[in-house]
């Protein structure tokens, strides 16, 4: 096996670990939520938040960190953002 081989191996075990971890905070966080999470505007009116938007946004954010360093991490390996294209 090349080094290259054995880093893409260890980079997907890794993806692989942190998807678990992030789907099992995801179930976690619909568990743990409270209903009576209210957000307040000026008007004084109370407007709720819905659960899975919460949720949603969040792992939005967290996937969009993992693709920003796998982007980094390929443009480190290979010198190309999307390897396989000039």
């Amino acid at each position: 096996m090349s080094p290259l081989s054995g880093f893409l191996a260890v980079i997907v075990f890794f993806t692989a670990i942190l998807v678990a971890y992030l789907t099992k905070q995801f179930q976690n966080e619909n568990l743990n939520y409270s209903s009576f999470n209210q957000m307040k505007n000026a008007n004084k009116k109370v407007k709720t938040i819905e659960k899975e938007k919460e949720v949603a946004e969040t792992l939005n954010g967290r996937f969009a960190m993992l693709g920003l360093i796998a982007a980094v991490g390929a443009y480190l390996t290979t010198g190309q953002i999307i390897p396989g294209f000039v």
